[in-house]
Protein backbone atom coordinates (compact mmCIF):
# COMPACT_ATOMS: atom_id res chain seq x y z
CA UNK A 1 0.00 0.00 0.00
CA UNK A 2 2.89 2.08 0.86
CA UNK A 3 6.00 0.50 0.36
CA UNK A 4 9.22 1.39 1.95
CA UNK A 5 10.01 3.22 5.41
CA UNK A 6 6.55 3.88 6.21
CA UNK A 7 5.79 2.68 10.30
CA UNK A 8 3.11 3.22 12.50
CA UNK A 9 0.33 4.29 10.51
CA UNK A 10 -2.12 6.28 11.67
CA UNK A 11 -5.59 6.98 9.56
CA UNK A 12 -8.91 9.26 9.50
CA UNK A 13 -11.36 9.75 6.91
CA UNK A 14 -13.47 12.95 5.75
CA UNK A 15 -16.30 12.19 3.83
CA UNK A 16 -14.66 10.99 0.53
CA UNK A 17 -10.86 11.53 1.34
CA UNK A 18 -8.87 9.38 3.62
CA UNK A 19 -5.69 10.90 5.16
CA UNK A 20 -2.72 8.74 7.05
CA UNK A 21 0.26 9.61 8.65
CA UNK A 22 3.52 7.58 9.85
CA UNK A 23 6.23 8.04 12.30
CA UNK A 24 9.89 9.88 11.01
CA UNK A 25 12.24 9.44 13.55
CA UNK A 26 15.03 10.95 13.09
CA UNK A 27 14.66 12.66 9.52
CA UNK A 28 13.81 16.20 8.92
CA UNK A 29 10.85 17.42 7.83
CA UNK A 30 8.93 14.77 10.06
CA UNK A 31 5.53 12.79 10.28
CA UNK A 32 4.66 12.14 6.49
CA UNK A 33 1.44 12.75 5.33
CA UNK A 34 -0.63 11.22 2.69
CA UNK A 35 -4.20 11.53 0.67
CA UNK A 36 -6.02 8.94 -0.73
CA UNK A 37 -9.68 7.81 -1.66
CA UNK A 38 -9.82 4.51 -2.55
CA UNK A 39 -7.28 3.13 0.96
CA UNK A 40 -4.69 1.83 -1.70
CA UNK A 41 -3.75 4.92 -3.81
CA UNK A 42 -1.45 6.72 -1.26
CA UNK A 43 -0.12 10.67 -2.31
CA UNK A 44 1.90 12.33 0.23
CA UNK A 45 0.52 16.12 0.22
CA UNK A 46 3.33 17.37 2.69
CA UNK A 47 4.96 16.92 6.35
CA UNK A 48 3.63 17.92 9.13
CA UNK A 49 6.60 18.94 11.24
CA UNK A 50 8.74 20.97 8.96
CA UNK A 51 9.84 24.05 10.59
CA UNK A 52 12.74 23.67 13.12
CA UNK A 53 10.63 25.33 15.84
CA UNK A 54 8.13 22.29 15.55
CA UNK A 55 10.38 19.67 15.67
CA UNK A 56 13.82 19.60 17.34
CA UNK A 57 16.06 16.63 16.81
CA UNK A 58 19.28 17.97 18.00
CA UNK A 59 22.09 15.02 18.09
CA UNK A 60 19.52 12.23 17.82
CA UNK A 61 20.53 9.07 16.35
CA UNK A 62 19.07 6.61 14.49
CA UNK A 63 15.36 5.26 16.47
CA UNK A 64 15.51 8.43 17.97
CA UNK A 65 13.34 10.84 17.30
CA UNK A 66 9.34 11.04 16.31
CA UNK A 67 7.62 8.18 17.02
CA UNK A 68 4.05 6.94 16.55
CA UNK A 69 1.83 9.41 15.38
CA UNK A 70 -2.23 9.89 15.79
CA UNK A 71 -4.30 11.40 12.85
CA UNK A 72 -7.83 12.53 13.86
CA UNK A 73 -10.30 14.83 12.98
CA UNK A 74 -12.57 16.61 14.73
CA UNK A 75 -14.85 19.63 15.28
CA UNK A 76 -13.75 21.04 11.89
CA UNK A 77 -9.94 20.26 12.91
CA UNK A 78 -7.31 18.03 12.34
CA UNK A 79 -5.45 17.39 15.03
CA UNK A 80 -1.93 15.16 15.70
CA UNK A 81 0.06 13.70 18.41
CA UNK A 82 3.08 12.57 18.71
CA UNK A 83 6.04 11.59 20.63
CA UNK A 84 9.50 13.35 19.92
CA UNK A 85 11.40 10.85 22.04
CA UNK A 86 14.67 12.68 21.90
CA UNK A 87 13.11 15.99 22.78
CA UNK A 88 9.71 17.45 24.38
CA UNK A 89 8.44 14.41 24.97
CA UNK A 90 4.60 14.58 24.10
CA UNK A 91 3.72 17.30 21.60
CA UNK A 92 0.07 18.19 19.69
CA UNK A 93 -0.10 20.59 16.66
CA UNK A 94 -3.08 21.12 14.46
CA UNK A 95 -4.27 22.15 10.71
CA UNK A 96 -6.92 23.04 8.62
CA UNK A 97 -5.31 21.33 6.12
CA UNK A 98 -3.49 17.73 6.66
CA UNK A 99 -1.12 19.32 3.77
CA UNK A 100 -0.59 22.21 6.09
CA UNK A 101 0.48 24.41 7.42
CA UNK A 102 0.54 22.68 10.94
CA UNK A 103 0.32 24.83 14.18
CA UNK A 104 3.34 24.96 16.45
CA UNK A 105 3.67 22.31 19.31
CA UNK A 106 1.04 21.68 22.13
CA UNK A 107 3.48 20.53 24.75
CA UNK A 108 0.99 17.77 26.94
CA UNK A 109 3.50 16.99 30.02
CA UNK A 110 1.42 14.79 31.44
CA UNK A 111 1.36 12.11 28.79
CA UNK A 112 4.91 10.44 28.97
CA UNK A 113 4.60 7.55 27.19
CA UNK A 114 4.97 7.01 23.42
CA UNK A 115 2.35 6.47 21.00
CA UNK A 116 -0.51 8.92 22.13
CA UNK A 117 -4.05 8.55 20.54
CA UNK A 118 -6.80 11.05 20.93
CA UNK A 119 -10.52 10.14 21.24
CA UNK A 120 -13.75 12.39 21.93
CA UNK A 121 -16.64 11.48 23.88
CA UNK A 122 -20.24 12.83 23.51
CA UNK A 123 -19.53 15.44 26.65
CA UNK A 124 -16.97 16.62 24.92
CA UNK A 125 -13.89 15.32 27.11
CA UNK A 126 -10.61 14.51 25.17
CA UNK A 127 -9.09 10.65 25.91
CA UNK A 128 -5.70 10.33 25.48
CA UNK A 129 -4.64 6.55 25.87
CA UNK A 130 -0.43 6.29 25.66
CA UNK A 131 2.28 3.12 25.75
CA UNK A 132 3.65 3.86 29.57
CA UNK A 133 5.24 2.62 32.14
CA UNK A 134 3.77 -1.20 32.48
CA UNK A 135 1.56 -1.02 30.13
CA UNK A 136 -1.27 1.07 28.21
CA UNK A 137 -1.87 4.07 30.30
CA UNK A 138 -4.77 6.76 29.49
CA UNK A 139 -5.94 10.18 30.71
CA UNK A 140 -8.13 12.85 30.20
CA UNK A 141 -6.65 16.00 28.14
CA UNK A 142 -7.19 19.39 27.30
CA UNK A 143 -6.27 19.36 23.80
CA UNK A 144 -6.15 23.48 23.20
CA UNK A 145 -3.63 23.59 25.87
CA UNK A 146 -2.30 20.44 26.87
CA UNK A 147 -3.38 20.52 30.23
CA UNK A 148 -3.77 16.88 31.80
CA UNK A 149 -6.58 15.90 34.96
CA UNK A 150 -6.79 13.32 37.49
CA UNK A 151 -3.70 10.40 37.21
CA UNK A 152 -3.37 8.19 34.59
CA UNK A 153 -4.88 4.98 34.96
CA UNK A 154 -4.46 1.67 33.49
CA UNK A 155 -7.71 0.60 31.06
CA UNK A 156 -6.53 -2.45 30.22
CA UNK A 157 -3.56 -4.89 30.62
CA UNK A 158 -3.54 -6.54 27.01
CA UNK A 159 -3.55 -10.55 26.85
CA UNK A 160 -1.77 -12.14 29.43
CA UNK A 161 1.73 -13.42 28.98
CA UNK A 162 2.49 -11.06 26.05
CA UNK A 163 4.72 -7.99 26.24
CA UNK A 164 4.97 -4.63 24.53
CA UNK A 165 1.94 -3.44 24.77
CA UNK A 166 1.58 -0.54 22.79
CA UNK A 167 0.03 1.69 20.11
CA UNK A 168 -3.64 2.21 21.89
CA UNK A 169 -6.48 4.07 19.57
CA UNK A 170 -9.58 4.55 21.14
CA UNK A 171 -13.21 3.97 19.39
CA UNK A 172 -16.93 4.78 20.04
CA UNK A 173 -18.55 2.04 17.52
CA UNK A 174 -22.36 1.09 17.99
CA UNK A 175 -22.98 0.97 21.69
CA UNK A 176 -19.63 -0.08 22.68
CA UNK A 177 -15.98 1.45 23.19
CA UNK A 178 -13.29 -0.07 21.93
CA UNK A 179 -9.62 0.06 22.68
CA UNK A 180 -7.04 -1.37 20.19
CA UNK A 181 -3.59 -2.22 21.01
CA UNK A 182 0.04 -3.58 19.37
CA UNK A 183 1.57 -6.32 21.71
CA UNK A 184 4.30 -9.16 21.34
CA UNK A 185 7.20 -6.64 20.49
CA UNK A 186 8.00 -5.28 17.20
CA UNK A 187 9.56 -8.20 15.98
CA UNK A 188 7.97 -11.75 14.97
CA UNK A 189 5.64 -11.64 17.91
CA UNK A 190 3.96 -8.81 16.59
CA UNK A 191 0.20 -8.28 16.65
CA UNK A 192 -3.36 -6.56 17.33
CA UNK A 193 -5.43 -6.98 20.25
CA UNK A 194 -8.72 -5.16 21.39
CA UNK A 195 -11.05 -5.17 24.04
CA UNK A 196 -14.69 -3.18 24.77
CA UNK A 197 -16.66 -1.54 27.01
CA UNK A 198 -19.25 0.69 28.09
CA UNK A 199 -17.54 3.72 28.64
CA UNK A 200 -14.24 5.75 27.29
CA UNK A 201 -12.81 4.47 30.81
CA UNK A 202 -14.14 1.01 30.87
CA UNK A 203 -14.24 -1.36 32.46
CA UNK A 204 -12.83 -3.53 29.18
CA UNK A 205 -13.04 -7.16 28.11
CA UNK A 206 -10.70 -8.59 26.04
CA UNK A 207 -11.73 -10.23 22.36
CA UNK A 208 -11.71 -14.37 22.93
CA UNK A 209 -9.91 -14.54 19.27
CA UNK A 210 -6.95 -11.53 20.78
CA UNK A 211 -4.54 -11.19 19.11
CA UNK A 212 -7.42 -10.89 16.40
CA UNK A 213 -4.50 -10.55 13.34
CA UNK A 214 -1.37 -11.75 13.41
CA UNK A 215 1.69 -13.55 11.43
CA UNK A 216 3.67 -15.17 14.07
CA UNK A 217 4.41 -18.89 13.41
CA UNK A 218 3.36 -18.49 9.71
CA UNK A 219 5.69 -18.53 6.42
CA UNK A 220 3.16 -15.40 5.52
CA UNK A 221 5.92 -13.08 3.05
CA UNK A 222 5.06 -9.89 4.98
CA UNK A 223 5.86 -10.58 9.25
CA UNK A 224 5.77 -7.98 12.20
CA UNK A 225 2.42 -6.86 11.61
CA UNK A 226 1.06 -4.74 14.24
CA UNK A 227 0.17 -1.67 15.33
CA UNK A 228 -3.14 -1.05 13.79
CA UNK A 229 -5.50 2.03 13.13
CA UNK A 230 -9.40 1.03 11.84
CA UNK A 231 -11.45 3.28 9.82
CA UNK A 232 -14.65 3.15 7.83
CA UNK A 233 -15.31 3.47 4.65
CA UNK A 234 -18.41 5.71 2.94
CA UNK A 235 -20.03 2.54 2.25
CA UNK A 236 -20.58 1.01 5.95
CA UNK A 237 -17.01 -1.56 5.30
CA UNK A 238 -14.48 -1.52 7.79
CA UNK A 239 -10.49 -1.62 7.03
CA UNK A 240 -7.54 -1.65 9.19
CA UNK A 241 -4.00 0.45 8.49
CA UNK A 242 -1.02 -1.81 9.93
CA UNK A 243 2.59 -1.94 9.85
CA UNK A 244 4.81 -5.19 8.44
CA UNK A 245 8.17 -6.00 6.51
CA UNK A 246 9.42 -8.11 3.85
CA UNK A 247 12.06 -10.42 5.33
CA UNK A 248 14.60 -11.66 2.60
CA UNK A 249 17.05 -14.25 2.74
CA UNK A 250 17.81 -16.94 5.00
CA UNK A 251 17.03 -17.30 8.55
CA UNK A 252 15.85 -15.12 10.44
CA UNK A 253 15.15 -13.04 7.23
CA UNK A 254 16.10 -9.37 6.88
CA UNK A 255 14.42 -6.26 6.18
CA UNK A 256 16.14 -3.44 4.70
CA UNK A 257 13.43 -0.96 3.37
CA UNK A 258 11.85 -0.79 6.88
CA UNK A 259 8.36 -1.45 8.34
CA UNK A 260 5.98 -0.68 5.51
CA UNK A 261 1.76 0.58 6.11
CA UNK A 262 -0.32 -2.37 4.74
CA UNK A 263 -3.71 -2.56 4.34
CA UNK A 264 -6.64 -5.08 5.66
CA UNK A 265 -10.21 -6.01 5.54
CA UNK A 266 -12.04 -6.00 8.61
CA UNK A 267 -15.75 -7.38 9.36
CA UNK A 268 -17.27 -7.90 12.49
CA UNK A 269 -19.24 -10.87 14.32
CA UNK A 270 -20.59 -10.76 17.53
CA UNK A 271 -19.64 -7.30 18.10
CA UNK A 272 -15.92 -8.14 17.58
CA UNK A 273 -13.86 -7.61 14.46
CA UNK A 274 -12.39 -9.85 12.39
CA UNK A 275 -9.51 -9.12 9.86
CA UNK A 276 -9.08 -10.37 6.74
CA UNK A 277 -5.75 -11.58 4.82
CA UNK A 278 -3.40 -8.78 4.63
CA UNK A 279 -2.92 -8.36 0.64
CA UNK A 280 0.63 -9.87 -0.65
CA UNK A 281 1.00 -6.38 -3.22
CA UNK A 282 4.30 -5.73 -2.22
CA UNK A 283 5.57 -9.28 -1.61
CA UNK A 284 8.75 -9.80 -2.30
CA UNK A 285 9.94 -11.60 -5.99
CA UNK A 286 11.65 -14.84 -5.61
CA UNK A 287 15.64 -15.25 -4.10
CA UNK A 288 18.05 -14.23 -5.31
CA UNK A 289 16.73 -10.85 -6.59
CA UNK A 290 15.81 -10.54 -10.16
CA UNK A 291 15.18 -6.65 -11.72
CA UNK A 292 11.44 -6.09 -11.22
CA UNK A 293 9.59 -3.51 -12.86
CA UNK A 294 8.93 -0.60 -10.95
CA UNK A 295 7.82 2.86 -11.35
CA UNK A 296 10.03 5.17 -12.90
CA UNK A 297 10.68 8.20 -10.18
CA UNK A 298 12.87 11.58 -12.33
CA UNK A 299 13.70 14.47 -9.71
CA UNK A 300 15.25 17.31 -11.42
CA UNK A 301 14.80 19.59 -8.56
CA UNK A 302 13.08 22.11 -10.86
CA UNK A 303 10.68 24.06 -7.74
CA UNK A 304 11.76 26.09 -5.76
CA UNK A 305 11.83 23.85 -3.08
CA UNK A 306 12.13 20.01 -2.37
CA UNK A 307 8.79 17.82 -2.76
CA UNK A 308 7.81 16.16 0.57
CA UNK A 309 9.60 12.55 -0.34
CA UNK A 310 12.71 14.47 0.41
CA UNK A 311 14.54 14.12 3.76
CA UNK A 312 17.00 15.54 5.55
CA UNK A 313 19.24 14.17 8.66
CA UNK A 314 17.78 15.99 11.86
CA UNK A 315 17.69 19.26 10.75
CA UNK A 316 17.68 20.97 7.03
CA UNK A 317 19.59 24.85 7.04
CA UNK A 318 19.03 26.29 3.42
CA UNK A 319 22.92 27.12 3.78
CA UNK A 320 23.59 24.08 3.48
CA UNK A 321 20.83 22.70 0.81
CA UNK A 322 18.99 24.76 -1.44
CA UNK A 323 17.38 24.69 -5.16
CA UNK A 324 16.88 28.03 -5.33
CA UNK A 325 20.80 28.88 -6.08
CA UNK A 326 21.41 26.71 -9.22
CA UNK A 327 18.20 26.25 -11.34
CA UNK A 328 17.78 22.79 -12.09
CA UNK A 329 20.14 21.66 -9.50
CA UNK A 330 19.93 20.56 -5.86
CA UNK A 331 23.24 22.82 -3.98
CA UNK A 332 24.30 21.18 -1.05
CA UNK A 333 27.89 22.48 1.32
CA UNK A 334 29.06 19.65 2.87
CA UNK A 335 29.01 19.34 6.89
CA UNK A 336 30.25 16.27 8.35
CA UNK A 337 33.47 14.40 7.48
CA UNK A 338 31.45 11.14 6.43
CA UNK A 339 27.89 8.83 7.12
CA UNK A 340 29.48 8.11 10.30
CA UNK A 341 28.94 11.74 11.82
CA UNK A 342 25.64 13.14 13.14
CA UNK A 343 26.36 16.48 11.58
CA UNK A 344 26.09 15.95 8.28
CA UNK A 345 24.21 17.76 5.10
CA UNK A 346 22.48 14.78 3.71
CA UNK A 347 18.99 14.57 1.48
CA UNK A 348 17.52 11.51 0.31
CA UNK A 349 14.30 9.67 -0.17
CA UNK A 350 12.99 6.61 1.02
CA UNK A 351 14.25 3.20 -1.18
CA UNK A 352 10.55 1.77 -1.69
CA UNK A 353 11.67 -1.45 -3.96
CA UNK A 354 13.85 -4.35 -3.09
CA UNK A 355 14.84 -4.17 -6.71
CA UNK A 356 15.71 -0.72 -7.98
CA UNK A 357 18.51 1.32 -10.22
CA UNK A 358 19.40 4.50 -8.88
CA UNK A 359 21.31 7.21 -10.90
CA UNK A 360 22.44 10.64 -10.01
CA UNK A 361 23.89 13.49 -11.93
CA UNK A 362 26.57 15.28 -9.39
CA UNK A 363 28.91 18.02 -10.25
CA UNK A 364 31.42 18.22 -7.25
CA UNK A 365 32.77 21.33 -8.28
CA UNK A 366 35.15 22.44 -5.72
CA UNK A 367 34.00 20.12 -2.68
CA UNK A 368 33.40 16.56 -2.52
CA UNK A 369 29.55 14.34 -2.41
CA UNK A 370 28.10 11.38 -4.10
CA UNK A 371 25.31 8.90 -3.78
CA UNK A 372 24.99 6.94 -1.32
CA UNK A 373 22.54 4.20 0.63
CA UNK A 374 21.93 4.45 3.92
CA UNK A 375 20.12 2.32 6.95
CA UNK A 376 21.89 4.29 10.00
CA UNK A 377 24.97 5.68 10.82
CA UNK A 378 26.70 1.95 11.15
CA UNK A 379 25.44 0.69 7.83
CA UNK A 380 25.47 2.99 4.57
Amino acid sequence: MIPGFHPDPSVCRVGDDYYLACSSFEYFPGVPVFHSRDLMHWTQIGNALDRPGQLRLLTTESSGGVYAPTLRHHDGRFWLITTNFSDGGTLLFTATDPAGPWSDPIRVPGVTGVDPDLAWDDDGNCWCAYAGEGGIQQVRIAPHTGESFGTPRRPWSGTPGAKAHEAPHLYRIGDYWYLLIAEGGTERGHGVAIARGPAPDGPFEPCPTNPFLTHRSTDHPIQNTGHGDLVQAPDGSWWMVLLGVRPSGGTPGWHVLGRETYLAPVRWADGWPLAGAVPQVMAPPPWPLRPVATPQVREDFDRGDLRPQWVSLRCRREAECTTRERPGWLTLRVNGGSLDDLSLTWVGRRQQHLSCRVRALIDPGEGRGGLGIRLDERHH
